[in-house]
């Protein structure tokens, strides 16, 4: 009778679930293909928005060339493609933004765009800079906002000249004089109302994620003094949404945290502090065979091939695909290109 007892729970167990593997984000994602691939320009991370028109628009910065350096540091544009469907394919529609004219804080180079709908209006956020040269790049990293009631534009900065968030200027912030600046937006509009902006920046020794308010969109954003997330090494690249009733960033994972090359994503109960994670996505080689990366090729990475700046377009409150750069053209082609990815059950 006791064997019998164990032997049915055991098979209980595994109808169960409970002795499988918990899956983790990462083990969903399927390559689809290449999302932009745009001759004479390199393009990198794309962020998806689908319109009213029922199309998937994509924003992302492209500059000419098949260089990654110096080119996203002095020649970048904000550029926006558009698709019938997620896995496109997608064709360039206009620029949306470029470096503006004359000595303000984005007049060298706009980069790494993130695009949301709040209300009846459609908010795009970027970096900037204002001198391409290193030094002072990228120190010198700020964020940015423009607002259309359209996605083909015109886009209105806000404010007096777009800038939302700077740089602290309190030495007790963890992020006083960062080397980086504060770059690589990520936005999310709270459920209980306000708005949070991510954003990576440095503590000196790493790359964390950080967080500024506001109770309007269009600010004050007033950073936190503390960072979101508490990792050993660099992480970057943060995209947010709520999933499951959760805060969820997604970021790449290039050092190692969980594993080199891939994604990680944290979870939070209050948006404030991180400290739930999995893996958010497995370097590419898990998700091509090794025959097809045969012939990649490197313009801006190490000797691992991976993704970067992950953006994730949602449908029925549920990560439907991701779009993410990579520094390695894949099969070989004549510069960066953006790719997509599809979640699967």
């Amino acid at each position: 009778m006791k064997n019998l007892f164990l032997l049915t729970l055991i098979l209980f167990l595994y109808i169960s679930g409970y002795s499988q593997k918990q899956k983790s984000l990462a083990d969903h994602w399927q390559y689809v293909g290449i999302a932009i691939e745009e001759p004479g320009y390199c393009v990198w991370g794309a962020s998806p928005i689908e319109g009213s028109d029922g199309k998937i628009h994509l924003f992302a910065e492209r500059w000419k060339g098949n260089k990654v350096e110096p080119g996203w540091r002095t020649h970048g544009e904000i550029a926006h493609y558009i698709a019938d469907q997620p896995e496109g394919p997608f064709h360039f529609a206009d620029v949306a933004l470029g470096p503006c004219e004359g000595n303000a804080w984005d007049h060298v180079s706009v980069h790494n765009p993130t695009i949301h709908k709040v209300g009846d209006q459609y908010v795009l956020f970027y970096i900037g800079n204002d001198n391409g040269n290193q030094p002072p790049h990228p120190s010198n990293q700020k964020i940015g906002m423009a607002v259309s009631s359209s996605l083909s534009g015109p886009w209105k900065k806000v404010g007096k000249d777009g800038l939302v968030l700077s740089p602290p200027k309190n030495p007790d912030y963890w992020n006083y004089k960062a080397k980086n600046g504060v770059n690589n937006p990520a936005f999310l509009a709270c459920p209980n109302g306000g708005f949070f902006l991510y954003f990576k920046s440095s503590d000196g020794k790493k790359s964390q994620m950080g967080l500024a308010v506001a109770e309007n969109l269009e600010g004050p954003y007033v950073q936190m003094p503390f960072s979101v997330t508490q990792n050993e090494v660099t992480v970057e690249d943060g995209y947010a949404f709520i999933l499951d009733g959760k805060f969820c960033l997604l970021t790449t994972d290039n050092h190692g945290l969980i594993e080199v090359g891939g994604g990680v994503l944290w979870k939070s109960d209050d948006g404030i502090h991180f400290t739930e994670r999995e893996q958010g996505f497995f370097p590419v080689a898990n998700y091509l065979e090794k025959e097809k990366l045969s012939k990649a090729k490197n313009y801006y990475a190490g000797n691992i091939i991976k993704f970067e700046r992950p953006q994730v377009l949602i449908k029925n409150n549920r990560p439907a695909y991701l779009y993410v750069a990579s520094g390695y053209h894949f099969f070989g082609g004549s510069s960066p290109v953006n790719y997509v990815m599809k979640y699967v059950e």
